[in-house]
């Protein structure tokens, strides 16, 4: 982008033998154009003059984290702990214990889909289980991180299972204006429901998702996509006032045994007249969230993760803990922030319900309103007037 310009729209990807699309090497900057299939709507923010972070790729042309907070084991190591450190997830059988626990309520959309979407200064949000929230906010509706199936995992019979089922269908949810895609794993990018989705809405909902992913997303007929690197925006046409940053995060990518981290992670803002949202996807804790906060905060919601932490020598790079999530949610300047990613699929050995106990206590600990960082029931809504 030429300086107080706009960014003119190019390719900067190119087709592997595998008919993968991903970056090529080098073509990493944040002021790189935009990757998109369909028309675009660009602005540029004086957050570019910033010291920012942006997102490095190495002479393979994998993405990696530019942060020493980076630590991830080997693949044996992970292999040893899994196999030697105790299960204490405890998940119920019952499902009555779990209902009793971890109620699944249906969605007030459901039966009044017509009253979805109408809000301007205030902001909704729902949680649909893991990282998958339904928000409204300026007169939009946006879903992240969408995942509708029974598991985790490219297989129907294997893999991490729901023990919290979805809590409504694809065809039950209200319009969608945008999706959020955080990063490729199987239970943040689920091919069932990338495709219930672009089926019942086609181009008229458009998909937000890091570098990398264009490819992916147009092999499963998605035309509305727009693919962007830490620190690019856009927009929805006929919703100017509405920018979609999609800002960094400490994670990594992987669906097959060969690629790697050959799409980038995310996390992303979103920045409207009256509001502010911030979804941090997955991430491990790194000093990126202070430059989002300073870039971008205060916001008025923040969905941050909570659980999947235990083995910590395995996860601490890629999860975090409560304690680390309210960091978060202090470093970006979050009004309100909801606890996301537990309570839904068997994933690590913590005690299933213990995120919330240690997030609460962790919000006391810094003299924090411990109702500012709340957790919903799956299907529950929160209605926060923000101005």
């Amino acid at each position: 982008m030429a300086e107080g310009g706009i960014m003119e729209e190019k390719n900067l990807l190119e087709e592997g033998e595998s008919g993968q699309i991903s970056s090529r090497p080098g073509d990493n900057h944040p002021l790189h154009g935009i990757r998109t299939s369909s028309p675009s709507h660009k602005i540029c923010w004086d957050y570019r003059n910033k010291e920012v972070t942006h997102s490095r790729q190495d002479s393979h042309g994998r993405f990696v984290n530019p942060w020493p907070t980076w630590q991830f084991p080997s693949y044996f190591t992970i292999m040893h702990l899994f196999l030697m450190e105790k299960n204490n997830s405890n998940v119920p059988s019952s499902k009555e214990e779990l209902d009793k626990e971890l109620p699944v309520l249906e969605p007030y959309f459901v039966q009044n889909p017509e009253q979805c979407g109408h809000l301007d200064s205030s902001l909704r949000v729902t949680w649909l289980g893991h990282a998958t929230v339904l928000l409204e906010m300026d007169g939009l509706v946006v879903l992240t991180d969408p995942i509708f199936s029974q598991r985790a995992s490219p297989l129907s019979f294997m893999g991490p299972k729901r023990y919290r089922g979805p809590v409504c269908s694809v065809a039950q949810l209200p319009h969608v204006d945008a999706v959020l895609i955080s990063h490729t794993h199987y239970d943040h990018l689920d091919t069932y429901t990338v495709g219930a989705l672009n089926a019942r809405f086609r181009s008229n909902l458009r998909w937000f998702v890091p570098l990398g992913m264009l490819g992916w997303m147009k092999e499963r007929g998605c035309e509305n996509v727009v693919e962007l690197n830490w620190w690019e925006e856009n927009g929805i046409p006929g919703h100017e006032d509405v920018m979609f940053v999609c800002t960094p995060a400490q994670h990594w990518c992987k669906r097959t045994p060969m690629d790697d981290n050959r799409v980038l992670w995310a996390s992303w803002s979103v920045l409207g007249p009256n509001n502010r949202f911030f979804f941090a996807g997955d991430t491990g804790y790194c000093p990126v969230f202070a430059e989002i906060g300073k870039c971008f905060g205060p916001f008025d919601l923040a969905a941050i993760p909570i659980g999947a932490y235990l083995p910590r020598d395995i996860m601490k790079a890629q999860h975090v803990d409560p304690e680390e999530a309210v960091q978060i949610h202090i470093d970006i300047q979050a009004k309100n922030s909801l606890a996301i990613h537990w309570g839904t699929f068997a994933l690590s050995y913590e005690y299933y319900l213990e995120p919330p106990v240690r997030m609460r206590d962790a919000m006391v600990a810094h003299a924090l309103n411990p109702d500012q960082f709340f957790t919903l029931s799956h299907g529950e809504s929160r209605l926060l007037n923000t101005r």
